[in-house]
């Protein structure tokens, strides 16, 4: 019997292989093994590995992307110079192309009637002041005879309200001088300010009316600078640095910010801003390019990713173990533009390997 219980067991052996483990099980033929397989250790479970990334301030990466936009100088003041009085053009004074200084003689109109009616003014006021002078003396003489009584009150009452309407007349004929004379002056067309005659409306020997136009005289000093922008670009100017002007013939001039016109035009959807140029003056008409740098720090285009539908950049959190990646949305970012943040010059950007980044994913600065 022992015999052959063992041959049964060096059977059992042979069949199972190397691989069976025998597990305390008792002696005996209902014995189950027990393999490595079925063995009930516990796993752990392997961390995930943080991501390498390499991370600068935005301070470092941040850059001011430069702007533009047609611009032209345009004169302060250009007048259309008009005759204020009626009467035949003598001749000119200056053509188109001269520069003429504040209160030089432009044209010179005809005057004979207007000095005729200066005279006629004249002659008027002398009148006047005579009678004055005689009713000045009558009163006076009429003011001695009511003290001895020789002179009734309401005869010296008349007497000096003929003095008060002597005093009116006076009063009006040197108005009507002072307009006649002022009429004259008027004939002879001055420039109201320092600039160059861009054009002339009338010939010589033509009668002109009062409010025809002569000239059109653009003001040469004070010229500025005018530029028609988007309102988002309006507000960027106001805080904007390094303005400048670019002509097209290259030259270019430091600019300065006057006003900003409050109304959007309705066909273009653009506002007007006017600019003071700094320097050697720039002619009237002149042509080219604002430029003025972004004042908000842009994020290079390449910074950008898109999680969803939104577009924006990977910033470093935490210290350490602890440091983990977020994703900062930017509203306003344009594929392959640079985009506007408003983060601190000190936020850690990721510069290297956001794009496999995930919201909240540990990362390792890499060197």
């Amino acid at each position: 019997m022992n015999t052959v219980r063992t041959l049964a067991c060096a059977v059992l052996l042979a069949c199972a292989g190397p691989g069976t483990l025998w597990a305390n099980a008792p002696a005996g033929a209902g014995t189950a093994p027990a393999t490595a397989g079925n063995a009930n250790a516990a796993v752990p479970a392997s961390s995930a590995q943080a991501a390498a990334v390499g991370v600068q301030p935005l301070a470092d990466v941040a850059v001011h992307p430069l702007r533009s936009a047609s611009a032209q100088v345009v004169p302060r003041n250009e007048a259309r110079i008009a005759a204020e009085v009626g009467g035949v053009l003598l001749r000119w004074e200056a053509d188109v192309g001269t520069a003429v200084r504040a209160g030089q003689v432009l044209a010179r109109l005809d005057d004979t009637d207007l000095a005729l009616a200066a005279e006629r003014a004249r002659a008027a006021l002398q009148a006047a002041q005579a009678r004055l002078a005689l009713a000045e003396a009558q009163t006076r003489r009429a003011r001695e005879l009511q003290a001895q009584g020789f002179f009734s009150p309401e005869a010296l009452a008349a007497r000096e309200t003929e003095l008060a309407l002597q005093r009116a007349d006076v009063a009006q004929a040197t108005a009507a001088l002072r307009t006649a004379e002022r009429q004259l002056a008027k004939a002879v067309v001055r420039a109201p300010f320092a600039g160059v005659v861009t054009q002339r409306l009338a010939q010589q020997g033509e009668t002109v009316a009062a409010g025809t136009p002569l000239f059109v005289l653009a003001q040469t000093d004070g010229a500025e600078l005018q530029a028609a922008v988007s309102p988002a670009e309006a507000q960027e100017l106001r805080r904007a640095r390094a303005l400048r002007f670019e002509t097209d013939a290259g030259e270019q001039r430091p600019a300065r910010l006057l006003r900003v016109v409050p109304t959007v035009s309705g066909a273009t959807r653009l506002q007007t801003v006017r600019l003071a140029l700094q320097g050697e003056p720039v002619p009237a008409g002149s042509a080219g390019l604002l430029r003025w740098e972004a004042p908000d720090p842009h994020v290079p285009a390449a910074l950008l990713v898109r999680r969803g539908a939104a577009l924006g950049v990977f910033v470093a959190e935490g210290d350490g173990a602890a440091l983990r990646a977020r994703f900062v949305p930017l509203p306003l970012a344009q594929e392959g533009r640079p985009a506007a943040v408003t983060l601190s010059p000190t936020t850690r950007l990721v510069t290297r390997g956001q794009q496999a980044l995930r919201d909240g994913q540990a990362i390792a600065v890499a060197p």
